[in-house]
């Protein structure tokens, strides 16, 4: 019997599942009756999920545009038709002797605003079918290239073929590319072996739970399950916090406009009721005019000011 339940976990996930195996098997955990993940991460890769319930899906969008970390293993010597290690290899090619200049001459240019093709195994739909589905056909497929930030991207340690790096990047930046296109760089090809994924903003300090560590908690009761739930508020770290009034939160919640006075910068904002509880999204206007974008279920519970 799923349950009506809202609030973000922050997911470490396992190797081996997808990140919509790993929601599954978490929702099933608490009976949610509605769950979402936010950015996939491939199967071979570990680390953060956060996992949005009920209401907290609205913020999902939001979160998939957040900055990330990662640590990643890249292997020289050899591509893969995935870019990463289960995939099947295409070509072997010998590793240079490289120095830590020529690696750092390498990595430059994949940092800052770059061009990135996407990986041929990858979730970005052409027609309205993820590129893999096609690849896995064997159709013969030109992956999208997009612009992608990369803030950081920087050799953490040498062990022969292997290199481990760790990477910053906005959205829609893909490991596997960076690691494709640095080997291709060094003259031998390069695949991810190992991929986890540290943090996503507002979540730079995360407490993750596995998948174990869930099962036992779920044999502990719902209670200790529950706890491990970080408010949807959590989650609007990153926004700009505009705060209503009691008759202003009704009139919100009954689908009224509101004027607020001039921000000192419009964009979009998380709207917040008299008791500190989130009501939802909204755009603020340069004249003040507060458009609302989404409003949580319980922002239309207020009481309709007189």
């Amino acid at each position: 019997m799923f349950r009506p339940l809202h609030g973000l976990l922050l997911l470490d996930k396992p190797a081996g599942l997808s990140s919509n195996q790993a929601l599954q098997q978490v929702r099933h955990l608490f009976r949610a009756e509605k769950a979402g993940h936010t950015g996939s991460l491939d199967p071979l890769a570990t680390g953060l999920l956060p996992v949005c319930f009920g209401e907290a899906t609205k913020i999902a969008g939001s979160l998939l545009g957040a900055r990330k970390a990662y640590e990643t293993v890249a292997v020289l010597g050899a591509t893969t038709d995935t870019d990463d290690a289960d995939g099947a290899v295409l070509i072997e090619r010998p590793v240079p002797a490289l120095s830590d200049a020529a690696i750092e001459a390498a990595l430059a240019p994949l940092r800052g605003r770059i061009r990135q093709r996407a990986p041929v195994y990858s979730a970005l739909k052409q027609g309205g079918e993820p590129l893999y589905a096609k690849a896995r056909r064997g159709e013969a497929i030109e992956a999208p290239e997009r612009d992608v930030d990369v803030h950081i991207l920087e050799l953490l340690e040498r062990d022969g073929a292997r290199l481990r790096l760790r990477v910053e990047c906005g959205s829609g930046t893909y490991v596997r590319s960076l690691v494709r296109d640095l080997g291709e760089a060094l003259g031998c090809g390069a695949h991810v072996e190992t991929l986890r994924r540290l943090w996503v903003e507002p979540f730079r300090d995360p407490e993750m739970y596995t998948l174990d560590r869930l099962r036992g908690l779920a044999a502990e009761g719902e209670g200790r399950l529950d706890a491990c739930l970080l408010p949807i508020e959590a989650g609007l770290a990153p926004f700009t916090r505009v705060e209503v009034d009691a008759d202003q939160a009704a009139r919100l919640g009954h689908g009224q406009r509101l004027r607020l006075p001039p921000p000192a910068v419009p964009g979009e904002v998380a709207v917040f009721g008299p008791d500190g509880r989130a009501l939802g999204l909204a755009e603020l206007e340069a004249d003040g005019r507060l458009q609302v974008r989404r409003l949580f279920a319980w922002a239309s519970a207020s009481p309709r000011g007189e």
